[in-house]
């Protein structure tokens, strides 16, 4: 085997606007990216540190500098996922290491996972926390049919309400990243399917999501910060209708095709997710678009500027990556 090189770096890119849910703001974007060269051919990746999981910046580019020696050995990616655990650091790893293997084999990531070969897809976009009035004012200018509406205090039901007037053609998800009050979701659900809402995403704690086991109404909910691996599909199945898949939770492209296929074999529905990142996170998980229910990944949307060759966006839809930026 070609010697191999690992190159890691940290990028932040400004976000053209501040992206807000229930547990705060952002104004930028904190990445990490990884290059590996073998033979000619560079395979990249991208993660994002989420403090939600207890990760940092540092801490995970800690982890990944770790693995440095044993992937210049010519670790493989079925190595890789046996010897780190679920999160950013190896994300970025797994996906660049089928990057590399696309590159050198010039076959494309889909053929060689055994997936449907990707197409244009209906992405949702985020219309981010505020107050009611001014979440209506941003859907009016928010492109697509499918928005997610970041909610998470008393003023709830009112945000969705604003929203649905003023854009009543639109399909709603609304995600509370954990912060839904409890005596609201009764009443949130009883009039979400007059209002537009077609999924409810994560509205209570991680821990606190027992009273789920009874959930009311008629629309979907589905699990976020409450799922991570295929190994925890079977105690979702039992509190949510639907998951969320994201590759920096999952740890990278291979586990999440073992978690969304372990959902569709326990009748889950399925979401692509993403972080606030670039095309180079998104990319591997438009993979996956082919086998999900729905599809969110507007990160990229909210950078000032994205990274080269990256994805295209047009009216809420988002084309398949090309060759130049991955897979």
């Amino acid at each position: 085997m070609a010697q191999r090189t690992l190159e890691i770096t940290h990028v932040s890119s400004n976000l053209n606007r501040a992206f807000t849910i229930s547990r705060g703001a952002k104004t930028s974007a904190e990445t990490l990216r990884v290059s590996i060269r073998e033979g000619g051919a560079t395979g990249r990746g991208e993660c994002v540190p989420y403090p939600r999981y207890g990760e940092t910046l540092p801490g995970v580019q800690a982890a990944l500098e770790e693995m440095k020696d044993r992937l210049e050995a010519g670790m493989t990616r079925e190595d890789l996922n046996a010897a780190m655990p679920a999160g950013a650091a190896r994300c970025a790893l797994d996906c660049a290491l089928w990057d590399l293997e696309a590159k050198l084999t010039g076959t494309p990531v889909w053929q060689l996972a055994g997936l449907p070969e990707p197409k244009p897809v209906e992405t949702a976009v985020t219309v981010s926390m505020d107050k009611p009035d001014a979440m209506g004012d941003a859907a009016k200018s928010t492109p697509g049919a499918l928005l997610k509406l970041k909610l998470g205090d008393p003023e709830d039901l009112a945000r969705i309400e604003a929203v649905h007037k003023a854009r009543p053609d639109a399909r709603l998800i609304v995600d509370a990243n954990e912060g839904l009050l409890p005596d609201q979701f009764p009443q949130i659900v009883k009039r979400a399917a007059s209002l537009g809402v077609v999924l409810i995403e994560q509205p209570f704690p991680a821990e606190q999501d027992d009273g789920l086991l009874r959930r009311p109404g008629p629309i979907a909910v589905c699990a976020d910060e409450s799922a991570h691996t295929s190994a925890e599909i079977q105690h979702l199945s039992r509190r949510y209708d639907a998951v969320n898949v994201k590759l920096d939770k999952t740890g990278g492209l291979t586990e999440a095709i073992r978690m969304v296929k372990a959902a569709r074999e326990s009748g889950m529905g399925v979401m692509i997710g993403c972080m606030v990142a670039s095309s180079l996170s998104m990319a591997p998980a438009m993979l996956l678009a082919g086998l999900a229910d729905a599809v969110d990944l507007d990160g990229p949307i909210w950078l000032a500027d994205d990274i080269a060759n990256g994805l295209v966006y047009s009216d809420g839809m988002v084309s398949p990556p090309t060759p130049e930026l991955w897979g």
